[in-house]
């Protein structure tokens, strides 16, 4: 097996991934001898389990508490984390086809239905990328208007035109996706069929990389500005604010922050890494064995870190919201038949939702006045 083909093989993990099908030009030396990663049939099927389980159980956990508490009012800023949970319970069903692949070296053997498989799962994956980042941007500017502009913004607020975002981001995931549906497929390899990118032409490689810069760099920038007015507005309006006022104002900001936080971590290496390839094939760059190889390993550790991440929310939930764990609490004794007895701390968790906005509120019309 030649390091042209290999290279197709080994760099299959995610929708967008460049892979080569060896009719588009980019120059990769014919003597660079293969090296995947030691063990990545091993290790990649235990780690996509692993993601499986814990991401479809950890994000149904979440759907049932958020969406019950939801429907007893709850936050708004709650709407968009059922919908990112919604995300990521969607993904990780795709997981388990992936990790077979790994299992056989990256070759797609699924019979009759091994083309739509192919085709449906790399759609998912866009579709929960692209989600994703849609969602917590509109997450960090639901918090800039609760925290500096609560009093201009109600209407934006409101339960209608947070449902109506929530629409538009899914109905923008669905068409973003449409590309990747387009130019996945299977392809015969020398060795055996792979569910890899049909790379052929400057066109669609110019609407990955573009893509990549508007939906990842854009979303991120605005996401920055939208918390960098945030803590300079407090530290500006809020510094004699007691602190009840404080602790609530930080408990706010802390799961949106560390969600996002744990997004870019996660996603960041791999858009990197796709930017550079794509790059690398758009400017024909002569590439050494070790910068081809570089780039394949880089983009196949970096690829699981971006699975990971559909596992980590709930986490995040559960040990960073108090108020999650105690509306946690109150289903887990509901499902066990016993009497709803923790009703102040269930109370304080629906109201710090319900009443966010009164309180912040009264508390901008005190420093008005």
């Amino acid at each position: 097996m030649d390091a042209y083909t290999d290279y197709t093989q080994y760099d299959y993990f995610y929708n967008e991934n460049f892979t080569d099908n060896g009719s588009f030009p980019y120059s990769v030396t014919l003597d660079c001898p293969g090296s995947p990663l030691h063990g990545a049939n091993i290790f990649l099927p235990v780690l996509y389990c692993l993601i499986f389980f814990t991401g479809f159980f950890g994000n149904l956990f979440v759907i049932s508490v958020v969406g019950r508490k939801s429907q007893r009012g709850g936050r708004l800023v709650d709407t968009f984390v059922v919908n990112l949970a919604l995300a990521d319970l969607v993904f990780v069903l795709t997981l388990p086809l992936w990790a077979v692949s790994a299992s056989q070296n990256g070759y797609w053997n699924f019979g009759a239905i091994g083309k739509l498989l192919c085709k449906l799962s790399s759609y998912i994956i866009a579709v929960n990328r692209f989600s994703n980042i849609l969602f917590l941007t509109c997450m960090s500017f639901d918090r800039y208007l609760a925290v500096v502009k609560l009093i201009d913004s109600r209407s934006l607020r409101s339960s209608s035109c947070i449902r109506a975002t929530c629409a538009t981001v899914w109905v923008s995931s669905l068409v973003l996706g449409i590309p990747s549906w387009v130019y996945r497929s299977v392809q015969d390899l020398s060795d055996g069929p792979s569910c890899v990118e049909d790379n052929s032409s400057y066109f669609f490689l110019s609407i990955s990389l573009m893509m990549a810069l508007l939906t990842f760099v854009f979303p991120v920038l605005i996401i920055l500005i939208c918390y960098g007015t945030i803590i300079m507005h407090l530290n500006k309006h809020f510094a004699t604010a007691n602190h009840r006022a404080k602790a609530r104002r930080r408990h706010s900001l802390k799961m949106v922050l560390a969600i996002i936080v744990a997004f870019m971590v996660s996603w960041l290496p791999f858009n990197f890494f796709k930017v550079i390839i794509i790059i690398s094939q758009l400017s024909n760059a002569e590439l050494s064995c070790d910068s081809q190889t570089w780039q394949r390993n880089g983009l196949q550790v970096s690829c699981c870190m971006a699975f990971l991440n559909s596992c980590i929310n709930p986490a995040i939930y559960f040990f960073l919201d108090h108020h999650f764990r105690r509306q946690a609490e109150i289903l887990f004794n509901t499902c066990r038949g016993k009497p709803l007895q923790s009703f102040n701390s269930s109370a304080s968790f629906v109201n710090s939702g319900t009443t966010e906005r009164d309180f912040s509120i009264k508390e901008k019309r005190k420093l008005v006045k």
